[in-house]
């Protein structure tokens, strides 16, 4: 796990395959986390995708509705290609799939892999993928899995005195 004082910021980078679905819905997910939780001020949030076929595009119409019905607006976010840059300035990015883990590695080479994690990998459900409600049509099951990362990655940037 990548290292930063309890008074730096935090940079989490959210990254799926097109950033239409699971990483927009984690970026969005968590920044209400830490807003319920009093703690927005202390990160700085965004999402990425390894692929650049869906760049330009909004957020998928049902992963949208799915934040919607959570009172999460996503007015303004368009999917946008992960780069270079990104990896050095994130404190962590988190990726939803091997897929996005093997994407990272064809993409960089050699980055900086205590930087990168899998969602779940905060869990108990460790080396478990973040499914892609694209192919799978369940936002439900996507929405549950990720707030099962999100909330354990949030309680182990506590328990590590990160936040």
């Amino acid at each position: 796990m990548a290292k930063t004082k309890a008074k730096d910021q935090i940079k989490v980078l959210f990254v799926c395959h097109g950033n239409i679905c699971r990483s927009p819905m984690a970026e969005f997910l968590f920044k209400k986390i830490v807003a319920d939780k009093g703690t927005a001020a202390r990160f700085e949030i965004a999402s990425a995708a390894t692929s650049r076929e869906e760049i330009g595009n909004g957020v998928y119409p049902p992963a949208k509705a799915l934040l919607k019905r959570l009172g999460i607006d996503t007015t303004g976010k368009t999917a946008r290609q992960i780069t270079k840059q990104d990896l050095d300035y994130y404190d962590f990015v988190i990726v939803m799939d091997n897929n996005n883990l093997r994407n990272l590695s064809f993409m960089f080479g050699d980055y900086q892999e205590e930087k990168v994690h899998k969602c779940l990998d905060f869990s108990s459900r460790m080396g478990c993928d973040i499914a892609d409600p694209w192919y799978t049509d369940d936002f439900e099951t996507t929405y549950k899995d990720l707030m099962e990362g999100l909330t354990a990655f949030y309680t182990t940037l506590e328990e590590n005195g990160m936040i």
